[in-house]
């Protein structure tokens, strides 16, 4: 059975950072390989999977705002080439944006609550009274990945339709996928992966018997991702030292 592992870069760092730790070594220089191996052997119940490929969509760091993120994002890309951990890179971008949005707190479930006044910082309305319900603007900087949710989406249904593989793991918790792994479920059986420790997307949920059948689900954690590590060095690529 050949197996086909696209993953979202962005969702797949930031799930990892939230299980690992954001200043905790041991866990950034990720064979993805591997980890897909680990997983789909123990979790997917497939009859003698292969790992065909494995994509990685993800943006370049830009230099000029994280000169040292941008040489150790570069690093890992081409060590993950050099290793053979991945097949294909696909990149998308980052905008940079000024934003107009309501000032508010996170609340229950990381919902936003908006901020209303109130003293030692009151608005008053046209007529002079103190408006306890007025709502506070400001406009903040924005940096937004762009591209690495699409190029799975377009990674897995190209490959789904042209056969290139007889199984698919997505590795992304985000719900925009949810029409394309829907789709791909009709076709091929699928594993959809949360790479952080958050409620997985309901959108991304269904069941194992949709479509043709063979589908899974899973939510990695610290372990899997300490225990599929690129060798250090790979070829003259050393990992980096905050790494």
């Amino acid at each position: 059975m050949r197996v086909g592992v696209y993953i979202d870069g962005f969702n797949l760092y930031y799930g990892a950072r939230g299980q690992c730790g954001r200043s905790t070594a041991g866990w950034r220089w990720l064979d993805l390989r591997q980890l897909a191996e680990n997983v789909v052997a123990a979790q997917s119940g497939w009859s003698g999977p292969v790992i065909e490929q494995v994509v990685y969509c993800t943006a370049p760091i830009s230099g000029k705002d994280n000169p040292a993120g941008q040489l150790e994002q570069d690093t890992y890309l081409r060590a993950l080439q050099h290793a053979k951990s991945i097949d294909f890179l696909s990149k998308g971008n980052y905008v940079y944006r000024v934003a107009t949005a309501p000032l508010a707190i996170e609340g229950k479930n990381h919902a936003p609550v908006l901020s209303n006044p109130a003293w030692p910082v009151m608005v008053k309305d046209g007529s002079g009274k103190e408006d306890s319900q007025a709502t506070f603007f400001v406009k903040v900087a924005r940096r937004e990945e762009k591209g690495s949710d699409v190029n799975v989406a377009s990674h897995l249904l190209i490959d789904v339709l042209e056969k290139k593989v007889d199984a698919a793991v997505v590795v992304s918790n985000d719900s925009d996928l949810a029409y394309p792994v829907s789709e791909a479920r009709l076709r091929v059986p699928v594993g959809t992966i949360n790479p952080g420790k958050g409620w997985p997307a309901k959108k991304l949920a269904g069941a194992p018997s949709d479509g043709v059948g063979g589908h899974w689900w899973y939510q990695f954690t610290a372990a899997d991702y300490k225990a599929a590590q690129l060798p250090d060095p790979v070829g003259h690529l050393t990992k980096p030292l905050p790494w």
